[in-house]
């Protein structure tokens, strides 16, 4: 094959004969089309396709859609097994849990088993994560509970209230199985790491004050969620709201589940004690309960949950009116939410197996389930980290651990539910506050606080939002945060001063290495980034900025005066019009100076672009260079002759 016609720019006497390339320049289609790949199908979807007869292509896309095609084939009875302990652990897990967080959303505890059987069915078919465990989670349940009655009392109107639910429900899976669909889940990673750690810590302290209700046995408790609320309310209901064997059976309890979670931490091995804690709390407490009638002298407890599998709710989402709006604003941010959790949680232990993951997917399989959940009676259904967790130790092998839990929390609905009557409240807050407790992650904060302060404030601003005001408006400040954080970084990029290392030709950061010396009568920076319309004349000023100081430092000293400016350009990825007009004018102002602007190692996408503006041409061809050594090998005499 012929090779591709290369043309050059730049100085023929370079130290090693090399002059600066230009890529042949490509058609706009060609172009529109490498940098839509880039941006959607970077890990290249259909490479399995690739030279497959057309009954292999079927296979593959079936399998594409539902992973559960191509990994049943090689199931066996060993992996079941595995599978089979798993699915069991996380079920006793699962199921007291479920009932918390459907209190955590406003909604009856049927529902909040409903949505760990529909669910993690559909996903265990979709999904490409073999350990992540499917169900309501706390952030998600509270988020949806505090958004959905700012729009409806659930006391007062519970079947609108249920039906808001639902259409909220069907809005997060429309959302996530978009963003799958359409390839765009890069939009989650606006959510930095360090505003994630601190909404999340965050919203655990807000779920943990929210269970003080529970706990104390108080009946008169504040709709709101932020600190000063809760704990205000706490207070006025000490002399005559609490209920002091309500307290005892929460403590007591609370005490047990902490305890067997240290125990677990402690010894992994040990980790089916803390999994089965939360059911051995809820069979005793309610045991005891019922013996001793503590619900008389009272001790608030579960009373009805309704038996029977998931009851269809097509009929009771909002398909029109003022309502379907506001379930589709709640829908999206609780299906965004819920996807960064599970992502994250898909994301963590694909890498401690080793196996892929495909993000894209995962967002598919949860929008699915998240559609087909809300039509089942179930509220919005994520990645549990906790039972993840449980799952992950408890040695599952597959999805099918999804499918073992869902068959159990099934035999609840349909068999078990009335035993819960007599399940005292503070037991279930108590099992709430144990699992929350993992969410706050001091090592990880400790960690941001001693690599990137800015970072930490981001972990800050989330973690107070959500403390002090509400979950909604603790999301919207680690949003704003992280974006904030992007656009400090591209509008203010690094610029900075080289020098050479002694013996070399290498030109590094005077920061970083203080022993390299600058050239005399040679200038020498190098931008830290793309040049775009967003940091262009702030890249321009700063530059002139540095070239001042330069000289004035320089005169005190009696050193020649600069007489050339080298822009090293090697991590310049991109440059716009207004970067090439800032580029112009820095050379208009250097040639005023009587300084000579020099750019090195510009990259392919920058050399085609200078070129096409004929900027090569305005500064002189011979004025660019492939390499900061060549530059200064060339410069650097002509200085001294000038000097």
């Amino acid at each position: 094959m012929e090779a591709a016609q290369v043309h050059h720019i730049g100085n023929d006497n370079s130290s090693h004969g090399h002059k600066v390339g230009v890529p042949p320049r490509n058609n706009l289609l060609h172009d529109f089309s490498a940098t839509f790949k880039e941006v959607f199908l970077h890990d290249d979807p259909l490479y399995e396709f690739r030279n497959q007869p057309k009954r292999k292509k079927l296979l593959l896309g079936i399998q594409f859609f539902f992973p559960i095609v191509g990994w049943a084939r090689e199931y066996n009875f060993k992996k079941f097994q595995g599978d089979l302990i798993a699915g069991l652990t996380i079920a006793s897990l699962c199921i007291p849990q479920d009932i918390g967080y459907a209190k955590l959303a406003n909604v009856p505890p049927n529902y909040g088993l409903y949505t760990s059987f529909v669910p993690p069915l559909i996903y265990a078919a979709m999904g490409s994560s073999r350990d992540i465990a499917i169900g309501p989670v706390a952030v998600v349940s509270l988020l949806l509970g505090d958004s959905l009655k700012n729009e409806i009392n659930p006391k007062k109107h519970p079947n609108e209230y249920l039906r808001l639910a639902f259409t909220a429900t069907f809005f997060a899976g429309i959302t996530e199985a978009a963003l799958g669909l359409l390839r765009l889940g890069f939009i989650i990673d606006y959510l930095s790491h360090a505003a994630v750690v601190g909404f999340m810590a965050g919203a655990a302290i807000t779920i943990g004050l929210q269970q003080l209700k529970g706990l104390l046995g108080v009946k008169t408790f504040t709709t709101k969620t932020d600190i000063v609320s809760v704990m205000r309310s706490v207070w006025s209901n000490v002399h005559h709201g609490w209920n002091w064997e309500t307290v005892v059976i929460g403590l007591v309890f609370l005490a047990f589940l902490l305890t067997t979670k240290y125990i677990a931490s402690k010894k992994k091995k040990l980790f089916w004690v803390a999994a089965i804690a939360p059911m051995i709390s809820v069979i005793v407490s309610t045991l005891c309960v019922y013996l001793t009638r503590a619900d008389k002298k009272g001790v608030n407890i579960v009373r009805h949950i309704d038996k029977g599998i998931n009851p269809s709710s097509v009929h009771k989402i909002y398909w029109t009116g003022t309502y379907l709006a506001k379930g589709a604003r709640i829908g999206i941010i609780a299906g965004m939410v819920g996807l960064t959790e599970a992502v994250a949680i898909g994301r963590t232990f694909a890498t401690l197996k080793d196996y892929p993951i495909d993000g894209n997917k995962e967002m598919l399989a949860l929008g699915v389930m998240n559609i087909a959940g809300s039509m089942t009676s179930c509220i919005v259904a994520t990645g549990s980290f906790s039972r993840s967790a449980v799952n992950y130790m408890a040695g599952c092998n597959t999805a099918v651990s999804n499918i073992v839990m869902s068959m159990v929390v099934l035999l609840t609905v349909e068999v078990i539910t009335p035993l819960f009557k007599y399940t005292p409240n503070a037991v279930i807050a108590a099992i709430i506050i144990s699992a929350v407790a993992g969410l706050i992650d001091i090592k990880a904060a400790y960690q941001i606080w001693k690599v990137d302060k800015l970072d930490f404030l981001s972990l800050l601003g989330a973690f107070f939002g959500v403390v002090f005001k509400s979950v909604e408006i603790g999301l919207l400040i680690a949003v704003a945060l992280s974006v904030a954080k992007i656009l400090l970084q591209v509008t203010r990029p690094r610029i900075a001063l080289l020098g050479n290392l002694s013996g070399t030709t290498i030109y590094r950061n005077v920061e970083q290495y203080p022993k390299a010396s600058k050239v005399p009568g040679v200038l020498i920076l190098r931008v830290d980034s793309a040049i775009y319309f967003s940091n262009a004349n702030y890249i321009k000023e700063r530059i002139l900025r540095w070239l001042r100081d330069e000289r004035d430092l320089i005169r005190e000293q009696g050193l020649p005066d600069i007489k050339y400016l080298i822009i090293e350009m090697s991590p310049v990825t991109d440059i716009d019009t207004t970067g090439i007009h800032s580029l112009e004018e820095l050379h208009k102002t250097s040639i005023k100076r009587e300084v000579q602007l020099v750019i090195a190692n510009p990259g392919p996408l920058v050399t085609d672009k200078l070129r096409a503006a004929k900027f090569a041409d305005l500064i002189g061809h011979e004025h660019i260079f492939l390499t900061v050594a060549d530059a200064v090998a060339a410069c650097a005499p002509r200085s001294q002759q000038d000097a």
